[in-house]
């Protein structure tokens, strides 16, 4: 703005107005108002200036502000561009350029702060393209920067950038201690430390390994605004953690760091010795017994003992081997003890040693069965044996029920108990009329006891008749009684005592509840 005074045209930023309605002797007059706020003139449409809205970039790296003036048309004049930080409320000049005074760029950004057009430091120059270029940028060069146009007649212009300033933090990954010892007490320790120092923003730390571990964290804020983040892996050191890789992962912003050790872990020795396949027996030949170790370092002294006794005279200790010399004898047996020693401690192992008088079958190859193998073929021997003598005991009875069923094919309830001299077929009917209810012995006779009927019609007259062998009826005299009408006779009451020819005798056969059976009439 164009401001008139005393005698000199000036540029001034306001103007004060004073409206009189009084003549100038009036004392009104004599105070001095308040100022007026400023007021914004605008020499017309078009003007403006354009800038990136953020920017950002790294610690000591180079990042580029711009700032384009778009002119009107006509155009307006440039008289001078300002560089502003604008910080907390506070600005700071950074760089001014004017058409007749140069460039000038002011502490403490003299020595990184730079126009990018050279233009700009002709003599005659050209600012429509007021663009700097910071290089060795700093945590303290983050804050909002303004370049601020001074034009002739449209006034001042301006706009603004944010700059971000980014820290990439320093990441690293050590041991605790280069040694790690595993103790029998089984304690957690700290075996490695993952590093992130003066990130911005701040990273975060992940543990990649198959150990069975836990991570700590640690988060500091530095006074610079960058933040520190501090991560130990806690594990308990053991022969199985030795060799076990261990990874770092650091992740800030969209990067990803890595970072790996491998774990020594030194542990005393795991002994185990080899060599007693349990196949000793008399007169073998070539045996030998081996002590294995695993330790961490080396292990350095082998001891052999022979528990509740000595070695014998036969055994040749090479390094870690007994070498048992000649054949195998009674007196190999025992239990065998190696102590290992390292420069972590002493460990031992043992083994118990049989001698068997003869060797346990070898398979068809010649190979000699393990005792392991040995016992559990005899257990499935002896639980298939088990299984076939059932079987067999199951078909035995099997087939004497199923007998049994063939050799009877009648009605076990219409079976006939004998009585006297007779039989007939079980359910047939008899071949006589029924016997007399009552029977009785004469008095006269001791010899030979006949019945004779008493006071019964239609019965049979036995006491006359005389039984010749050669009869017909001789074969057909028996008669039977249900087991169900059987009734208890005395001595006086029976009529006859049968007994049976050679012929009926071979033929009748006796069963479990009292009765017979004719082979002939039964058995097919």
């Amino acid at each position: 703005m164009l401001c008139l005074g005393p005698g000199f045209p000036v540029d001034c930023d306001y103007i004060y107005i004073y409206i009189v309605s009084h003549p100038l002797s009036s004392p009104s007059l004599l105070s001095s108002p308040s100022p007026p706020p400023p007021l914004t003139l605008s020499a017309g449409d078009g003007q403006s200036v354009q800038m990136d809205s953020i920017k950002s970039g790294f610690v000591g790296s180079q990042v580029e502000l711009r700032c384009i003036f778009v002119n009107s048309n006509p155009p307006v004049k440039i008289s001078q561009v300002t560089w502003q930080k604008f910080l907390n409320g506070t600005k700071q000049n950074v760089a001014i350029a004017n058409p007749s005074l140069g460039v000038s760029v002011l502490p403490p950004f003299k020595e990184r702060v730079t126009f990018k057009q050279a233009a700009v430091r002709h003599r005659t120059p050209s600012l429509e393209d007021t663009t700097i270029m910071f290089s060795n940028l700093r945590l303290s060069d983050e804050a909002a920067y303004i370049c601020e146009y001074t034009t002739f007649p449209a006034g001042n212009r301006e706009n603004m950038v944010n700059l971000t300033v980014f820290a990439r933090p320093l990441t690293r990954m050590t041991l605790t201690t280069p040694t790690i010892v595993a103790r029998p007490q089984k304690r957690k320790m700290t075996v490695a430390t993952c590093l992130s120092a003066n990130g911005k923003p701040q990273s975060v730390i992940k543990w990649d390994t198959r150990l069975k571990g836990e991570a700590t964290f640690q988060e500091t804020q530095n006074s610079n605004g960058t933040v520190t983040v501090r991560s130990n892996y806690v594990v308990v050191p053991s022969r199985e953690t030795h060799k076990q890789k261990l990874t770092c992962i650091v992740t800030y912003r969209n990067e990803r760091i890595t970072d790996s050790v491998v774990l020594n872990v030194q542990y005393e020795p795991e002994v185990k010795i080899e060599g007693f396949d349990g196949n000793w027996y008399l007169n073998r030949q070539d045996v030998s017994l081996t002590c294995n170790t695993d330790a961490n370092p080396p292990v350095t002294v082998y001891q052999w003992k022979l528990l509740n006794g000595s070695l014998p005279s036969t055994v040749e200790i090479r390094n870690n081997s007994l070498i048992f010399k000649g054949a195998v004898t009674y007196e190999l047996a025992g239990t065998y003890v190696c102590d290992a020693t390292n420069g972590i401690g002493t460990r031992t192992g043992l083994v118990e040693v049989n001698v068997t008088e003869f060797p346990n079958n070898p398979p068809p190859g010649g190979r000699e069965i393990p005792q392991e193998q040995h016992n559990a073929g005899a257990v499935i021997g002896g639980a298939v044996g088990g299984v076939v003598l059932l079987a067999a005991a199951a078909t035995l009875l099997f087939v004497f029920l199923r007998r049994r069923q063939r050799t009877f094919k009648g009605d076990y309830s219409t079976k006939k108990q004998v009585f006297g001299n007779g039989y007939s077929k079980a359910g047939g009917l008899p071949a006589h009329p029924p016997i007399p209810n009552n029977l009785q012995y004469p008095d006269d006779s001791d010899d030979e006891k006949k019945p004779t009927q008493i006071a019964v019609t239609g019965g049979f007259e036995a006491s006359e008749r005389d039984f010749d062998g050669d009869t017909e009826d001789l074969k057909r005299p028996y008669f039977t009684v249900d087991e169900g009408e059987s009734q208890d006779y005395d001595e006086r009451t029976l009529a006859f005592q049968y007994n049976p020819g050679p012929d009926i005798a071979d033929d009748m056969v006796s069963q479990t509840d009292g009765s017979v059976i004719s082979k002939k009439e039964w058995y097919v």
